[in-house]
């Protein structure tokens, strides 16, 4: 029982390293928005990534929302 215990703790690890950075890229996505210099249509692209993230975040497919934020962080230029 404790080989199975440990074994789980080592698969669950990345799946919540990567669920908490997630919130870390929308927060730099948020802050970086503040500031950034972007046409309309660039503006509105990185708020619908963000937005797409943020729900592929709470739907649990942090893969996905890593690649929607890093999508939306490349637009911004950070």
């Amino acid at each position: 029982l404790r080989s199975a215990v440990f074994a789980f703790a080592l698969l669950a690890t990345p799946v919540a390293a990567l669920a908490n950075q997630c919130p870390a890229l929308m927060s730099e996505i948020d802050a970086a928005l503040q500031t950034a210099q972007l046409s309309d249509a660039d503006r509105a692209k990185v708020m619908e990534l963000r937005a797409k993230g943020e729900q592929e975040h709470q739907a649990g497919d942090h893969a996905a929302s890593e690649a929607s934020l890093g999508e939306a962080k490349a637009i911004l230029g950070i």
